[in-house]
């Protein structure tokens, strides 16, 4: 009952209701085998790490969040105005579950103008994002039990297998095939899997996987399939998140395993939308491309899940994925943002590398991530013993201000000394301080 003149408030409670520390422990035992075995973020728990020091006033370089800092790297302008006007026009109720008919199909023809692949409408399932549609990819194609094969590092495709309850194969890779697996690593495993997972430019390492290895992992899937067909068995799926696809370096060509095996089109599922491309992060507009019949299915999973992106998001981007001069020329001002901070980094850590300490850094294809070797393990800096990526990583965070992540929270389980860096959040001139500081901690090496 709402308060009035006459109506005083009801009092506040007379004590917190969940203070006893004993009763949170019986509760979360109590809750479901899936809940009860999911672990955190480990990047969230970095995060706040971060966010401490930073409250502190220490100067921090946060190379840890896969994000775009809008002072940094703004949303289109164009995109901006599409979503006032949507709101504007009153576009504020549900939207079709499977999203809105202008954006699925501005989305099968900004794929067809960027790749020459088209796709039917019937193929494009839009989401809130990625993260949805990775979800019900799993869901859908895997029963319990079944099994999922990927590389690693990856980024979260673990927490998925974990939550879908089915079995994962992590293929260990590296670096001089730019932290992807090859055929040759995943064709023993084909044969068991239901589900391939490949994400390429990838997130963690910002590498690519090579034209020619792409089609022979594709042309596996295909052969795979044929022989399946042969003895009346469930098919082989290839689940391929080219989010980053649009964020492209040094002349590097994004590909898709549909474009360079048409054959493999039925059983590709593919995921890309806006966060990246246009650093749009948390409007949450993403998509799927795949065969009709699983579209349908993804479509009817989400559907009870309510995870459609905002009406006024699909307007806009209906009409911004038309506009191919707003579309170039907001690619091509990001693109520039993007290089300039990868660019600071790899020169860095390589004049570093150069002058004898012990980093090393892969240079970047695509995304937004560079890959860093701190070569630590078994030094010690003070006294103090550094045995673990998370020893190496804590101190170049209180002692340097950096701030970057280790390949385990991918799914890598050795302390190898390989580190993520994301430039989304951090401006150049941060990027510049920061090295003076590694510099002087690296010094005082014992």
């Amino acid at each position: 009952m709402r308060a009035t003149a006459t109506t005083p408030p009801r009092a506040p409670g007379q004590a917190p209701l969940f203070t006893d520390a004993d009763l949170q422990v019986r509760l979360a035992r109590s809750l479901g085998e899936v809940p009860r075995g999911m672990r955190g973020s480990e990047i969230l728990r970095i995060a706040g790490e971060v966010r401490r020091l930073i409250a502190q006033g220490r100067p921090i370089c946060n190379l840890t969040v896969g994000d775009f800092d809008p002072a940094q790297f703004p949303i289109p302008e164009a995109l901006r105005e599409g979503i006032r006007d949507a709101l504007a026009g009153g576009e504020t109720n549900y939207p079709p579950s499977n999203g809105l008919p202008g954006l699925r199909e501005a989305v099968a023809e900004r794929v067809a103008r960027d790749t020459g692949t088209r796709y039917p409408v019937e193929s494009v399932l839009i989401a809130s994002g990625v993260r949805p549609l990775l979800y019900a990819a799993f869901r859908v194609v895997l029963d319990p039990g079944e099994t999922v094969v990927y590389g690693v590092p990856s980024w979260n495709t673990n927490h998925y297998a974990w939550l879908t309850q089915t079995r994962g194969i992590p293929v260990a890779t590296e670096r001089r095939h730019g932290f992807h697996p090859t055929a040759d690593q995943l064709r023993p495993h084909l044969g068991e899997a239901r589900l391939l997972c490949l994400c390429s430019p990838a997130n963690p390492t910002g590498t690519m996987i090579a034209a020619d290895e792409l089609r022979r992992i594709a042309e596996a899937v295909v052969e795979e399939n044929a022989a399946r067909d042969a003895a009346g068995r469930p098919d082989l799926f290839l689940l391929f998140d080219q989010v980053y696809g649009a964020l492209v370096h040094g002349g590097t060509e994004h590909r898709n395993p549909v474009e360079l095996v048409p054959e493999a089109a039925p059983w590709t599922i593919t995921l890309d939308g806006i966060s990246k491309a246009f650093a749009a992060t948390g409007l949450r507009v993403g998509w799927s491309l795949a065969a009709p019949a699983v579209t349908a299915k993804m479509s009817d999973f989400l559907g009870h899940v309510g995870a459609w992106a905002p009406r006024p998001e699909q307007v806009a981007t209906a009409g911004f994925l038309l506009d191919d001069a707003a579309v170039t020329a907001f690619r091509g001002a990001m693109e520039e943002g993007i290089r300039r901070r990868l660019t600071a980094l790899c020169e860095g850590f390589t004049r570093l590398r150069e002058d004898g300490y012990p980093v090393d850094v892969v240079h970047p294809e695509g995304a937004i991530y560079v890959s860093l070797q701190v070569d630590l393990a078994g030094r010690s800096v003070g006294g103090q013993p550094l045995a673990s990526n998370d020893d190496i990583r804590h101190l170049l965070l209180e002692e340097a201000g950096l701030a970057l992540v280790p390949f385990q929270a991918f799914g890598v389980p050795e302390d190898t000394g390989w580190f993520r860096l994301s430039v989304g959040a951090a401006a150049p001139g941060e990027i510049a301080a920061m090295f003076p500081r590694i510099r002087a901690l690296l010094d005082r090496l014992d």
